[in-house]
């Protein structure tokens, strides 16, 4: 198993199904990679989605809700690969993303990992603005050698917003981050982003 996908949903079923379809599209074998959906004990359809994917996607159902930080933890955990790629529910990815990831971070021993370029796009997926990753960094799109992020000790769970932040400021003391210069995310803007509010 090369790369373990992430994806963490608290009430956005709405958006799910495009965020797994766009990992099932991606151009390297599906031996490859997994895909794992962390449930943050939404209200909404998510569980339905889940279901419908059962056979291609590993399941984590929170009981109570947790939050991001805590979710994208026990998705690390779970995970058998080498590099880790998280994946918000309401947005979606390049079919070349992890083909291209993976052959940076395997030829490139001496980075941590590698974060890319993304698009923002609306509810149309109509390209919006061409983000540069390096300058404006997210959450999201970034691959991580799992052995890394679990040295530093995975995300804090007191915090509930902008945790990317922090584990990326811990991450970087010790570990290099390379941003290639290629939009391969998709940063879906709907006006319900949980960042925005």
């Amino acid at each position: 198993m090369t790369v373990s996908i992430i994806i963490t949903c608290y009430n956005y079923g709405r958006f799910l199904e495009r965020a797994i379809r766009s990992v099932l599209d991606q151009d390297i074998d599906k031996s490859q990679y997994e895909i794992i959906v962390v449930n943050d004990n939404s209200s909404d359809e998510t569980s339905a989605v889940m279901k419908e994917y059962s056979s291609r996607i590993k399941q984590i159902h929170n009981k109570t809700q947790s939050g991001i930080s805590a979710s994208r933890n026990s998705g690390i955990r779970k995970a058998r690969g080498r590099y880790i790629l998280n994946l918000d529910a309401d947005d979606y990815l390049d079919n070349h993303i992890l083909s291209v990831q993976c052959l940076f971070l395997n030829n490139n021993p001496e980075y941590g990992a590698v974060s890319c370029d993304y698009f923002t796009v609306d509810k149309f997926e109509n390209h919006i603005d061409r983000i540069d990753g390096w300058e404006n960094p997210i959450a999201c799109g970034i691959m991580f050698r799992k052995d890394f992020l679990v040295r530093i000790g995975l995300y804090n769970e007191d915090i509930k917003i902008w945790e990317e932040k922090d584990l990326r400021k811990r991450f970087e003391k010790d570990f290099k981050i390379y941003n290639l210069k290629i939009p391969l995310y998709r940063y879906r803007k709907h006006g319900e982003n949980h960042t925005s509010k």
